[in-house]
């Protein structure tokens, strides 16, 4: 590979990142432009166009047989994901659509694993969650790919630690399992400090508060809140996610008061 794919991506605007992979296609060599037509493929899945995201990948599939471990990992990777992903409604997802899903994701999963590309067979474990969405199988899927990630030598691992100590922790927390999904949560709180993102940092410490409210904490719970309300009312980003758990810390503590005040607050910004 001659291309680095993360480079171009920002996920948070996919035609955008569809203009640098196709502007990208014209230097690249025959398996690079296999490799960012899986890419392409994914901006069109990001916007919900699985039918286009599928058309590009039965395109390149005859040619997939004889190209690179890695673009042949991508290539199953995508194809699962235009089938089951965070962007797929519920009733899209039948049993034979799941089916589809995971003969493609476990592809990509073994593929990645022989070919020691281990930040991608990570991925591969984390859509499993996707498709098997009970709380409990998601805890395992997950906790297979930390297990992957921490016994990896490899650096671009480390840059699923803390969405995975996250995923566990929501997973954990819907199992009733509250002392157990804080400690994930810390964890992926951690891994965020490290990485410096403000975003995914106040994201954490959201999921920590969560978590307390839960656990009865709530004079801690409310700390931390009010601490991310005003952060992101600095930020110029005021999070109607905070205004609705402080709505709910209060009305807990009977300060109906301050409850109506929140309530009110989460109603202007949504």
């Amino acid at each position: 590979m001659t291309i680095d794919v993360s480079a171009l991506w920002d996920f948070n605007k996919p035609e955008l990142s569809e203009d640098r992979f196709r502007s990208a296609l014209s230097n690249a060599s025959a398996d690079d432009a296999l490799l960012l037509q899986t890419q392409i493929a994914r901006t069109y899945g990001i916007r919900r166009n699985f039918h286009q995201a599928q058309q590009i990948l039965s395109d390149i599939e005859p040619q997939i047989q004889d190209s690179s471990v890695e673009t042949k990992v991508r290539y199953y990777l995508e194809l699962g994901r235009t089938y089951s992903s965070a962007t797929h409604p519920p009733e899209s997802q039948t049993a034979e659509v799941k089916e589809l899903a995971r003969s493609a994701y476990m592809r990509a999963y073994e593929l990645a694993k022989n070919g020691k590309l281990d930040s991608l067979a990570i991925d591969a474990l984390h859509m499993m969650t996707f498709v098997d969405i009970a709380p409990e199988e998601q805890v395992e899927w997950n906790r297979q790919a930390t297990t992957l990630m921490q016994s990896s030598s490899q650096p671009d691992t480390k840059k699923w630690e803390g969405s995975l100590h996250n995923n566990t922790g929501y997973a954990l927390h819907l199992l009733g399992r509250h002392e157990d999904a804080l400690l994930e949560f810390k964890l992926a709180l951690a891994a965020h400090e490290r990485d410096g993102n403000p975003q995914t940092i106040r994201i954490a410490h959201w999921m920590i508060a969560w978590t307390l409210r839960a656990l009865g904490q709530f004079n801690q719970a409310i700390e931390i809140q009010l601490r991310l309300e005003s952060e992101c009312d600095e930020a110029g980003e005021p999070d109607p996610y905070v205004f609705e758990e402080l709505e709910l810390l209060y009305k807990a503590l009977n300060n109906n008061e301050k409850a109506e005040f929140y309530a009110a607050r989460r109603k202007a910004t949504t």
